[in-house]
Order: structure tokens, then sequence, then C-alpha cells
């Protein structure tokens, strides 16, 4: 008997990714040019938020999803920040509260009002200081109302109690700048990866390190929790800079259960997960193709399924939550392509190829929902929940009766594990270092031209007037 390769059948094999038309898209966006490794974009059943190039602080736009095509230069602005805003996210509760963290070492609670914005908005519902350093990343706890996490230059993960407005607990195990983090399904454990070149699972309430990865082959950059499988995925390089993709165990991150070469390109690469449908999404920075694999629970574990492939390359993707998506249409993901060099914002749906029009519940599962499973009291005492499910065919265009009320407070010293975090400001890194020198540099060089550009004046000067004095009128 003849040996043939295993063939692998998935009702998934066939997805593709279909662009939305020009005019469907959004046009005429001043995408900002920052090069941090962001996605610089959210977007819910409502709202698509872009943070924009703009001078002398930060800013974002906040546009509803039906209005598409070109936006206009004056278009309103949320611009309260002093400084560049660095992540963006919706709270996926309430579908006008967002919240934005920024350079300018503050995380900003924002509500949109229906209809989108009218004027600019630089009056943020509620301000939280708390880090010490510019704040580069803002997660919301996915079964918890009112929780948020934010994480900054200090080294530090603080989770806010937006119902009191404080900081509640502080995640301080960090040696370095935090550059990814992410929740498994009911919020229990949050992984982060490091610029310390480790990988840890923690629990966010008491900050413990539960497992922790010093990966020495595969530089971590990103992770993402495989939803209920009990496994991680990081993007990352390789020893010879090759980008790469890891899968561990969470309960066990001694050793990698397989590591995957992707290419020799130098762009990011971000991870996305699909819980529903068990697919990843592999999308780089720089790169204008998407590939996508199927995850499954025994070895090989990913299983490549295609490539979305596009010539205009991508600064972000906004993801698009499960009840904003087009069921008949048999849509299981879309993207929002940030194309920095066109000013544009693409939709990218990824389509299964079904000929009937009625809905297919094999690929919709029920799924997260709206509607908190806990309160914020109820979480922090320790009580975990999985997410309340909600059914596609029939409520995914219910829309959330949670309203957010923001807390009055007075500004004073945020006292968080007997530390005030105002006060307890960290050592300056290398970067920091290093940037303060060239400024002082380019200062003092900036000071000498003019010292001498002011002595060829008074050269000039001298030389004027010892000529009036030899000239002839003077003899």
């Amino acid at each position: 008997m003849s040996w043939r390769p295993q063939y692998r059948s998935s009702k998934f094999r066939n997805v593709y990714g279909k662009v939305a038309s020009r005019e469907h898209c959004f046009d005429g966006i001043p995408i900002t040019k920052n090069v941090h490794d962001n996605h610089f974009c959210a977007v819910n059943a409502r709202f698509l938020a872009i943070v924009t190039e703009s001078a002398g602080g930060g800013s974002f736009l906040v546009i509803p999803l039906e209005q598409t095509g070109r936006i206009e230069p004056n278009y309103p602005k949320v611009c309260g920040h002093q400084g560049n805003v660095l992540d963006i996210k919706w709270n996926p509760f309430i579908e006008n509260i967002i919240a934005s963290c920024s350079e300018d070492t503050s995380v900003r609670i924002w509500e949109i009002p229906e209809g989108g914005l009218k004027r600019n908005m630089t009056e943020a519902v509620l301000e939280l200081y708390g880090h010490s350093r510019r704040v580069g990343l803002v997660e919301w706890h996915p079964t918890t109302n009112n929780i948020l996490f934010s994480a900054g230059y200090d080294y530090k993960v603080l989770i806010w109690n937006l119902d009191i407005g404080e900081p509640v607990k502080m995640i301080d195990c960090h040696t370095d700048v935090i550059l990814c983090m992410s929740f498994n399904t009911d919020g229990s454990l949050l992984a982060t990866t490091c610029k310390d070149k480790k990988l840890r699972v923690v629990e966010p309430r008491s900050g413990r390190v539960l497992q922790e990865a010093s990966c020495k082959n595969h530089r971590v950059n990103r992770v993402v929790f495989l939803g209920s499988t009990k496994r991680l995925l990081t993007t990352g390089v390789s020893r010879w800079n090759t980008r790469q993709i890891a899968l561990w165990d969470q309960e066990d991150l001694s050793m990698p259960l397989i590591e995957e070469e992707i290419d020799g390109l130098s762009g990011l690469l971000f991870p996305f997960y699909d819980a529903d449908t068990h697919m990843l999404y592999l999308a780089g920075k720089g790169d204008g193709n998407i590939r996508y694999y199927e995850i499954g629970s025994e070895k090989p574990y990913l299983s490549y399924l295609m490539e979305f492939r596009s010539p205009a390359p991508q600064k972000g993707l906004g993801v698009m939550p499960k009840h904003g998506l087009d069921v008949s249409a048999c849509e299981v993901f879309r993207f929002y392509k940030l194309v920095t060099l066109k000013g544009l914002i693409e939709p990218i749906s990824m389509i299964v190829p079904r000929r009937s029009e009625t809905y297919q519940e094999d690929i919709y599962p029920m799924t997260p929902g709206t509607e908190p499973a806990l309160t914020p009291d109820e979480w922090l005492s320790g009580v975990n929940r999985d997410p309340i499910l909600m059914s596609l065919k029939e409520g995914y265009k219910k829309t959330s009766k949670i309203v957010f009320k923001a807390p009055v407070r007075e500004k004073k010293s945020v006292v968080v594990n007997g530390i005030d975090l105002l006060e307890n400001v960290p050592p300056r890194t290398e970067n920091e270092l290093l940037r303060m020198f060239f400024r002082q540099q380019d200062e003092i060089r900036r000071l000498k031209e003019e010292l001498a550009q002011k002595d060829i004046r008074i050269r000039q000067l001298q030389l004027e007037l010892k000529n009036l004095r030899n000239s002839p009128k003077n003899n």
C-alpha cells in the first residue's frame, strides 16, 4: 500500500478575505505616525476610533460605522491628552465608553454622545493618574464591568475600579517595559510579555506570578490566550532574527509545545484568536498579508489554512466584536486595516463560503455577549465567572442597558500596597537617558550656532565701524 499524505478536513479551509468597496472604507484620515507597537485603532458595533497625527497633544477620531467615505479634515476629535495617545480600547459592555492612555502618564475615560461627536471633546468623564511614566497599554477585564488594567513605562500594571475612580491593585513583578497583556476566558489569569524577554502568567488580584518562561531562543513580543484550551500563543523573534510563533501550556512554561518559523521579515507579528472557530490570524506590521490557521487539541496543534494578500502595508488592525458581524453573509471575523500612506481605513471580512442563506449554527456557536458577569466588588473579592453567552441568531442586535456613572473625587496621592505611585518614580531606563543626552547635545549645538552667528555679526559691525572712521568724509 503506497503512502499518502494525511489530509485534514476543515469547514474553515476555504475561508477567504473580502475587502470592502471604496465607498464603504474610511478615507482622508491623518493616521498617527507614532512608531509605538500598538494598533492605534479600536472598533465596536457602533463606532470606529483611530489615533490621529496632531500637534500640541494627543487626539483620536471617533466615527459612527455607517458614516463611511471621505472624512473632512476638520472632523471633531477627542483631544484632551497633553501627550501622544498610545492605546485606545472600547468598553466591552458599554458601547459609547472608550479608554485611552497617553505619554502624559494619564488614563482617561470618554463618553461618546449618541450619533458621534459634533464638536471637539476635551473633557473626559474620568481622569486616572497613578503611573509615573507614560502609559502604553490599556485592557478591559473580559467579564467584569468597570475594571480596567493599564501598563506603564514604570514597569507596573495598575488595576482600576472605575466605580470609585481609583487603582485598587498593583502588579509589580516586571523588570522592564510591558509589551502585551492578554486575559483568559473568565479573566482569572493575565499573561504578559515584557522587554526583559520573559513570558509570565499572573494571578491579577494578588499579583502573584504563577508561571514564568525565560525565552532565550524565542524572544517574545505578543501573547494571546487561546480561549479555554489552557494554552498560550506567542509571536516573537528566533535567535536567527526570523519571525516565529510558539505554543505554550499555560501550566508549564518550561518549554514551548511547538515553535514554528514564519518568515525572515522584520515587522512585528500581531496574533488574533477567534475562540468560536478556533482560528488564529497572524498579521505583520508593515505587511500586506494576513495568514490564518486552525488550532487543534492534538499534535501538530497548528494547521495552516490560507493567506489573505494585499499590496498595501498595514500599520495596525482593529477587530470587530462577534455581535457586530454580518451573520447573513457567513462573516466570521472582520478587520479594520490602517493604511497610513493613503490615510485609509479598510474593512476586511473573513467569510466562510456557504450557498445557503439561512443561519449557520455550526460556525456561530454561543459567544460572549454584552452583559457583564460580575461587578467590580465581586471580582475583587475573589469570584471568577465565565462570560454570559449570547446567540448571534436571536440577540446580536441587542444593546446593553448599562450606563457609566463617573465617580466624583478629588485629586490626591495614589497609594496602592502602601506605596504612593506618584512619588515612587523608578530609575530612568537606558533609552530615556540616551534621549535626554541627545536632547542636551542638540541644545548645546543650537546654542553654539547662535553664539557663532552673534560673533560673526559683532565682527561685521566692528568692520563697518572701522570703515566709517577711515572714510574721506571723516577726514
